[in-house]
């Protein structure tokens, strides 16, 4: 049940921060409302906010368990250093991305 909730919160997550670029799409209608520009903002930064809690604990576990194994097999301490810092790259590659967009929201909105 666990990994179920885990899935469905990570889809809720999803919607919210992938609802803000569609709502700061284009102008609206003729004869609609616009959306509000408190709702954009808001919008960005609640994924900007997401986006760095989910990369600190990404990084933060990657580090925990490379000490950890580190600890168990000194041997291979090297390797296990280097898969832990790329890892760690890669994660901040996609942080950067979420956060441009999360920006780039801000901007247009």
């Amino acid at each position: 049940m666990s990994r179920l909730s885990t899935i469905a919160a990570l889809c809720f997550v999803m919607v919210l921060v992938f609802a803000t670029p569609a709502f700061a799409q284009g102008g609206a209608a003729p004869g609609a409302t616009a959306t509000p520009t408190w709702m954009i903002l808001s919008g960005a930064s609640f994924g900007a906010g997401l986006v760095i809690i989910g990369a600190g604990y990404g990084i933060g576990k990657i580090g925990s368990c490379a000490v950890e194994s580190m600890a168990r097999q000194p041997e291979v301490a090297g390797n296990i250093q280097t898969a832990m810092i790329i890892s760690a790259a890669l994660i901040e590659g996609a942080t950067f991305f979420g956060l441009i967009v999360c920006m780039l929201t801000y901007i247009i909105g």
